[in-house]
């Protein structure tokens, strides 16, 4: 669903886009099929990480504060905790596994900068302990700008991180259109005059970012 700010800017001078959900798969279909193959709660892992938004284990690593082994030390023990065991190394493992983009949002992304508009990257993120093929750097060239939550030290959906995609890009909030998974995240760039797009299938959202745009995305 489209969400456009009142006062619409003359054109749109940037788009910005979530990676893991929107660009690549979303890691919470991983926890989804390792719930179901080890019989846990389903949104089990999910609750978790809810539990303690801003300090637990997922935030810190996604702000750089944990390594994945780290990470995944806490996180077994915030679920043990929670009533249930897991393996968190198996349950990073598969969430690194076929990590590729999908094309269709490849396509997208190399028409929105052929009609001489900027695309930015801005994702909540970690550092991997050994590169993952298909991953990140697959995408180099693709953004004028990347904004990594574990490389700045603070994570989505903090408004800094949105001022600051916005700010190495040379535009306005209002003058960019962002999309992501997660309505949490989409709550706060409106708040900041962003039109925002929340990509739960992402033909649909390509749909509607073309019809934001006013021009085709599919070549």
């Amino acid at each position: 669903m489209t969400d456009r700010p009142t006062t619409l800017p003359t054109t749109y001078r940037a788009v910005i886009f979530d990676l893991g959900g929107v660009v690549f798969p979303s890691p919470i279909d991983v926890f989804r099929a390792y719930e179901r193959e080890q019989g846990l709660p389903e949104r089990f892992l999910s609750e978790v990480v809810l539990t303690d938004p801003d300090g637990g284990a997922w935030a810190r690593l996604e702000r750089g504060e944990l390594s994945v082994a780290e990470f995944c030390t806490e996180f077994e023990a915030e679920c043990t905790r929670a009533g249930q065991t897991i393996d968190a190394t198996a349950v990073m493992n598969a969430v690194g596994e076929g990590f590729a983009p999908r094309p269709e949002m490849v396509a997208a992304i190399t028409a929105i900068r052929e009609h001489g508009l900027q695309t930015g990257a801005l994702t909540n993120n970690w550092v991997a302990d050994e590169p993952r093929e298909g991953g990140l750097d697959s995408l180099i060239g693709v953004f004028d700008v990347v904004v990594e939550s574990a490389v700045e030290g603070v994570r989505k959906p903090d408004p800094r991180i949105y001022e600051l995609a916005c700010e190495r890009l040379g535009v306005r909030p209002d003058e960019s259109v962002f999309l992501d998974d997660l309505g949490v995240n989409l709550k706060a760039a409106r708040a900041l005059g962003m039109t925002t797009i929340k990509v739960a299938d992402p033909a649909a959202a390509l749909a509607e970012l073309a019809d934001v745009l006013g021009f085709a995305l599919d070549g």
